[in-house]
């Protein structure tokens, strides 16, 4: 009798914001340690079967919301209904948060496949909760979904908060998100994480 195989899990990369608080500025583009922030989201997920939700990207899935310009949660219901049906878990990464590194995710799934639940978000120092950095249970997320018409302009917090969730303290710098001009200067400094190059 063969082996089963472990629930299969993917990954869906924000890209789509507007860059509002930036000037509309492209935060994909943006780069740090010689890469962009895509590409440091990518490399966060790699391994993982990626859906980018927002411009085209060469060589990776790509889908948008509808209408566009809907906000991260229905981005990411977008970028959920392009997984492949035997999806059980995905990892939910914005693009505006690049000291998030594959140790961070692999983190989040241990954490996840540890406590069970519905899934594993990053908290930072604050106690704020990225949702936009997390493993969630795809049938949780999908259960916890509205109706399309109402999904354009969703609070994320709203479309978690049924979710059972555990919270992952972070660890250095790894929570900086990218809002503000001044968010991306700060990154410099921000060097509590081994081998991160900024």
């Amino acid at each position: 009798m063969p082996a089963s195989r472990p629930p299969a899990t993917a990954a869906v990369v924000l890209t789509g914001g507007t860059g509002g608080r930036l000037g509309g500025a492209d935060k994909a583009a943006l780069a740090l340690g010689g890469s962009s922030f895509l590409e440091r989201a990518l490399a966060a997920v790699a391994g993982l079967d990626v859906v980018v939700v927002g411009d085209p990207v060469d060589g990776v899935r790509t889908v948008r919301e509808s209408p566009a310009s809907g906000g991260p949660a229905a981005g990411l219901l977008a970028g959920l209904d392009a997984l492949d049906p035997d999806v059980a878990s995905v990892v939910v990464l914005a693009v505006d948060m690049p000291l998030v590194t594959a140790a961070t995710v692999a983190r989040l799934r241990a954490a996840h496949q540890r406590e069970g639940g519905d899934g594993a978000l990053l908290v930072d120092a604050g106690g704020r909760a990225q949702y936009l950095c997390g493993v969630y249970r795809v049938a949780a997320l999908r259960a916890a979904a509205p109706p399309p018409d109402e999904r354009h302009g969703l609070p994320v917090r709203r479309l978690l908060a049924p979710l059972a969730l555990v919270e992952l303290p972070a660890e250095g710098g790894e929570a900086h998100d990218v809002d503000e001009w001044p968010d991306l200067d700060g990154l410099d400094d921000l060097d509590g994480l081994d081998g991160l190059d900024v």
